[in-house]
C-alpha cells in the first residue's frame, strides 16, 4: 500500500483540512499520515479561531514520519506562518520528498485569513519551487500573481505567471467562474482543460483540500500527472454531487459516496 502524507491544518467539523485529506486518502486506497500545522475552531458557518502549531513541532512531526516510513506523495495545505513554511520546505528538501502537491490555502469560504499576509512571500519562494503541482483557486491565483483572474483566459495567464515561480505544473481551479466550471492545467508548454458540470449545491466545504489530496493519492499510486488530475476531478465531482447537508452553513462533500453505495448505505 502506498503511503501519503498531508501537512495541513485541522478542521474541527471534519469537512476540510487534515480530516478531509485523510478521508480522501482512504477512499483512494492509500495509507494516510498527517503533520498538523494548525488547530482551527470551525464549523460549517465559519472559522472561529486558529492556533498555529510551533514550527519546531511541525519539523519533528515531519521527521518522525520520514525517518520511519516511505512517503510516496505529500500534500501541503494550510500553513499560516513564514517560519513554518520555511521549516516545511527545509525538511522536505532534506528527505528528498517527491510528488509534492501544494494547495495554497489562503482564505476560508467564510472570509477568514488562513495565511498571514507576510507568509505569502515564503509560500512563493520556498514551497512553490518544490511542487510537482500547485492548485490555486481563482482568489488564490489572484493573490499569488497580483492580477485579476476572472475568465478562462485570465486563468491561463495566471498559470503561466505562477509556473515561472518554480512549480513544474499549475492547476488553476475555476469553480468560481460564472459561466462554466473548468480547471486549467499548465505544464510549462501546453494547457489542458478539465470541464465538469456546475452542481447546484451550497455544500462545498473542503472541495479544494479534497481535490488536491485526490491528486496526491493518484500520483502515489503511479498515475501520470494528467490522469491523476482527471481522476481527481471525477472524484470531487461525485463527492459534490452527493454532498452532505450537515450543519447550518455549507456542508461537506461526500468522500465515501461510492463506498457507502457499495455497502447499501446511500
Amino acid at each position: 500500500m502506498k503511503k501519503v502524507l498531508t501537512i495541513a491544518g485541522s478542521d474541527s467539523c471534519g469537512g476540510a483540512g487534515i480530516q478531509a485529506d485523510l478521508k480522501t486518502f482512504a477512499a483512494h486506497g492509500v495509507y494516510g499520515m498527517s503533520v498538523i500545522t494548525a488547530v482551527t475552531a470551525q464549523n460549517t458557518q465559519g472559522v472561529l479561531a486558529v492556533q498555529d502549531i510551533d514550527s519546531e513541532i511541525i519539523a519533528r512531526q515531519i521527521e518522525a514520519v520520514f525517518a520511519d516510513i516511505e512517503v510516496s506523495a505529500v500534500k501541503i495545505g494550510m500553513v499560516s506562518l513564514s517560519r513554518s513554511i520555511n521549516v516545511i520546505a527545509g525538511m522536505l528538501e532534506k528527505y528528498r520528498a517527491t510528488n509534492i502537491v501544494v494547495d495554497p490555502v489562503m482564505v476560508s469560504k467564510s472570509g477568514y485569513d488562513l495565511l498571514r499576509p507576510k507568509a505569502k512571500t515564503a509560500l512563493i519562494n520556498s514551497l512553490l519551487p518544490l511542487a510537482l503541482i500547485v492548485t490555486p483557486n481563482l482568489f488564490e491565483a489572484e493573490a499569488i500573481t497580483g492580477t485579476a483572474v476572472k475568465t478562462p483566459e485570465d486563468m491561463k495567464q495566471a498559470a503561466i505567471a505562477i509556473h515561472r515561480m518554480g512549480p513544474k505544473n499549475v492547476l488553476i481551479k475555476g469553480g468560481h467562474l460564472r459561466e462554466v466550471a473548468v480547471d486549467i492545467l499548465f505544464d510549462g508548454r501546453d494547457f489542458k482543460c478539465f470541464t465538469g458540470p456546475r452542481i447546484n449545491t451550497k455544500n462545498t466545504h473542503g472541495t479544494g483540500c479534497t481535490l488536491s489530496s485526490a491528486i496526491a493519492a493518484n500520483l502515489a499510486r503511479g498515475l501520470p500527472l494528467e490522469e491523476a488530475v482527471a481522476k481527481a476531478k471525477e472524484y470531487i465531482t461525485t463527492a459534490i454531487e452527493h454532498s452532505l447537508s450537515i450543519g447550518s452553513g455549507p456542508g461537506p462533500v461526500h468522500h465515501f459516496y461510492k463506498l457507502y453505495k457499495q455497502a447499501g448505505l446511500d
